[in-house]
C-alpha cells in the first residue's frame, strides 16, 4: 500500500462509514448520546447526502404517515420483523418530531408520504448539515475504506491513503448492487444475503400499450403470472413499459423471484382493481338495460381513462361505435375478460428515477437488531440499507435508515441483552 499516515486520537474515537442518511443520523446520535466522543464520517465520494438531495424528485421523501408498528413493519419485504422492536425505539412520530423541532416543519400528502413543506430536500440537508456542525463531527470526504481490521485496540480503518484508528466503527456505506462491493464485510464473518435490485419499474419494448404513455389508473391490481405475487395500487403507463406506486410494490416483494427469472415473465392486470367478474358484468348489464342505444365506447360503467378504455376494446376487437343492446353476450364476456385479466409481457427493468434500492446485505442474524451492533465483531454497529433491509417506495426506506441510525449511534452492546 506503500506508505501511509496513522491517525491516532486519544480517547473514544467513532468512525462513521457512509455520508448518506443512515451516517448522518448515526452519527448525531452517536454525539448526541455520547457528547465526549469524537464522532467523524467518512464519504468515499466528493458528495455527501447525495441520495437524500434527488429523493421524492428533489423533495425528499423523509418519511410516511404510517404511526402503527404493526402497520408500518408490513411495509418492509426484507427485515420488517425484525423491524418492530427498532421502531419502538425510533419510529415515524419520532422522525416528524426531531426534524420538526429543529425548524424543518413537514407536511403529510394524500397518500401519506412525508414531505417538508417547502418541497425541497435541500431543507433535509440543511438541517442535518446544521446539527453535524453544531455538534463538531467531522466530515472526511473522499475516503474510500478498503479494508477494516479487528484489534485488541479497537479498529483500523485502512484507506488508500492512510490508516485511521477508531475504537468502534458504524458501517453505513449503503447498499451495493454486487456482492463483491460487500466483500471486506464477508472478509470479517458476517454473512452477506446476494444484493438484487428492488424498486424498478417493468420494461415491455414489444407491448403497445407504451404508446399510452403517461396515462395513469388510480387503483389496479397487478400479480405475475404462474406465481403468487400481486400488488394493488396506482399505475402509470411509460413510453418503456409500467411504473406507479402497484409496479414499484411488486418489484420489492417479489426481488429475488424476478432477478431469478432474469426479468423475463408476464403480468395480469385488473384495470379494475378489487372488482371481480360478477360486480363488472352486473354494472354492465345494468347499464345495458338503462341505456340500450348508447355506444360501447362511451360506456359508464368502468370509468377508466377514455384512451385507455378505447384501446382495451381495440385489443378485444370490438367496435367502439357498437350499441350496449347490440353487443352480445359474447363480447360482453371479451370485453371484461381483457378488463379484468388483461395480460403483457415483461422483458426487463428499469431503475426508478436516480433512486437506486436493493434487497440484500448484511444479514440480520448477525447482527442485535436493539443495538444494530454485529455479533460476531462487537464494537461494529450498521445502519441503513448496508442492512438486508428494504420497504416499499413511499418514504420507508429513509424511515429505517433513520430508525437504525439512531439506534447504531447509541452504541449499546449487544451483550447487554
Amino acid at each position: 500500500m506503500g506508505n501511509v499516515d496513522v491517525f491516532m486520537v486519544n480517547g473514544n474515537n467513532i468512525a462513521v462509514i457512509g455520508g448518506g442518511a443512515a451516517g448522518f443520523f448515526a452519527a448525531i446520535s452517536c454525539k448526541a448520546h455520547h457528547p465526549q466522543t469524537k464522532v467523524s464520517i467518512y464519504e468515499k465520494s466528493d458528495k455527501l447526502l447525495s441520495k437524500v438531495k434527488i429523493s421524492g424528485g428533489g423533495r425528499c421523501n423523509v418519511t410516511n404517515a404510517c404511526f402503527t408498528i404493526s402497520k408500518l413493519a408490513k411495509n418492509y419485504p426484507r427485515g420488517g420483523k425484525e423491524l418492530k422492536n427498532a421502531f419502538t425505539c425510533f419510529s415515524t412520530n419520532d422522525t416528524v418530531k426531531w426534524f420538526e423541532s429543529r425548524g424543518v416543519k413537514l407536511k403529510a400528502e394524500e397518500d401519506n408520504r412525508i414531505f417538508p413543506v417547502t418541497d425541497s430536500s435541500q431543507t433535509i440537508i440543511n438541517c442535518l448539515m446544521h446539527e453535524t456542525e453544531k455538534l463538531g463531527i467531522s466530515l472526511q470526504l473522499k475516503q474510500a475504506l478498503m479494508d477494516v481490521e479487528k484489534d485488541p485496540d479497537g479498529f483500523k480503518l485502512i484507506f488508500s491513503d492512510r490508516i485511521v484508528r477508531a475504537d468502534k466503527v458504524i458501517i453505513a456505506s449503503g447498499g451495493s448492487p454486487k456482492r463483491e462491493g460487500l466483500a471486506w464485510l464477508e472478509k470479517s464473518g458476517h454473512a452477506i444475503e446476494k444484493p438484487v435490485p428492488s424498486l424498478f419499474t417493468f420494461n415491455m419494448p414489444g407491448e403497445q400499450i407504451t404508446s399510452l404513455r403517461g396515462i395513469s389508473v388510480g387503483n389496479v391490481n397487478v400479480r405475475v403470472s404462474g406465481i403468487t405475487l400481486q400488488s394493488d395500487g396506482p399505475l402509470l403507463i411509460t413510453h418503456w413499459g409500467m411504473s406507479g406506486p402497484v409496479i414499484l410494490k411488486l418489484s420489492a416483494w417479489g426481488a429475488r423471484i424476478l432477478n431469478a427469472l432474469n426479468y423475463q415473465f408476464s403480468i395480469r392486470v385488473n384495470w379494475l382493481g378489487n372488482w371481480n367478474e360478477d360486480r363488472a358484468r352486473s354494472e354492465l348489464i345494468g347499464e345495458t338495460a338503462l341505456h340500450p342505444k348508447r355506444k360501447v365506447g362511451n360506456t359508464e360503467s368502468f370509468k377508466l381513462p377514455h384512451r385507455l378504455y378505447l384501446f382495451l376494446m381495440n385489443k378485444t376487437g370490438i367496435n367502439p361505435d357498437t350499441e350496449l343492446g347490440e353487443m352480445g353476450k359474447k363480447n360482453q364476456n371479451r370485453l371484461l375478460n381483457t378488463i379484468l385479466n388483461d395480460e403483457y409481457k415483461v422483458e426487463g427493468k428499469t431503475t426508478f428515477k436516480e433512486e437506486f434500492v436493493t434487497c440484500g446485505g448484511v444479514s440480520l442474524n448477525n447482527v442485535s437488531m436493539h443495538t444494530m451492533e454485529s455479533k460476531v465483531c462487537p464494537g461494529m454497529f450498521f445502519a441503513g440499507e448496508v442492512l438486508d433491509i428494504d420497504g416499499v417506495t413511499g418514504g420507508f426506506n429513509f424511515q429505517a435508515a433513520w430508525t437504525t441510525g439512531f439506534i447504531a449511534g447509541k452504541l449499546g452492546s449487544a451483550s447487554d441483552r
